[in-house]
Order: C-alpha cells, then structure tokens, then sequence
C-alpha cells in the first residue's frame, strides 16, 4: 500500500507564490510518474503538471511559465512551486503517483488533497 501526503497549501494574495510538496510512503518499489490535478468547487478534476522518473515535466496551457514541477527520487517527493499566482487557481491540489510496490504489483495512489485559496 502507497500513502500519499500532500502539504504546503493555504492562502495567498494574487500575484503570490506557493510551494506544494507530495510525500509518498509504504512498500515502494518504484515511481513512475507524479502529477498534480485541482480540483474547483462545481468543476471537474484537471491536470495541472506532471513529471516522469527522468525529470520530462508536461503542464496544463493555464498554468505553463507560472508553476514548475520538480521531484526528488530519493525522497519519494514532489513539488509544485507556483508563482503569480491567480484567483482562478484557486482549487484543492491533489497528489498523483503510480509506479509498482515492493512485491511487483501496480499501484496509483491518491493524496487526501491541500487547499490552495488566491484573493484577488
């Protein structure tokens, strides 16, 4: 089993920043890929980046030039570091990894989601 921790959200003026870290944790054998999706009150989850084993990042078109994804391997990590930030990112963030566990089985696993509010 492969728990996920995301932290880091909060509250922000318009034109801020905000750094979001994702843990994973459990049998691990390997990490695939990583991602963050939001998710705003009525509107469906969408993506927002996500990043290979090898560092290839994709982001979503409303956020590319503002936020960067990055990983760390060794600590089973993400990050998300978002700048200038828009009252219309406002949405909770929630963590994504897939990869295989210790004993060769899939997984893909869910973080319980941070909430990031942008006042205008």
């Amino acid at each position: 089993q492969v728990q996920l921790v995301e932290s880091g959200g909060g509250l922000v003026q318009a034109g801020g920043s905000l750094r979001l870290s994702c843990a994973a944790s459990g049998s691990i054998l390997r990490i695939n890929v990583m991602g963050w999706y939001r998710q705003a009150p009525g509107k469906q989850r969408e993506l927002v980046a996500i990043i290979s084993g090898d560092g290839n990042a994709n982001y979503a078109d409303s956020v590319k030039g503002r936020f960067t994804i990055s990983r760390d391997n060794a600590k089973n990590t993400v990050y998300l570091q978002m700048n200038s930030l828009k009252p219309e990112d406002t949405a909770a963030y929630y963590c994504n990894a897939d990869g295989r566990t210790t004993r060769w089985v899939p997984f893909g696993s869910w973080g319980q989601g941070t909430q990031v509010t942008v006042s205008s």
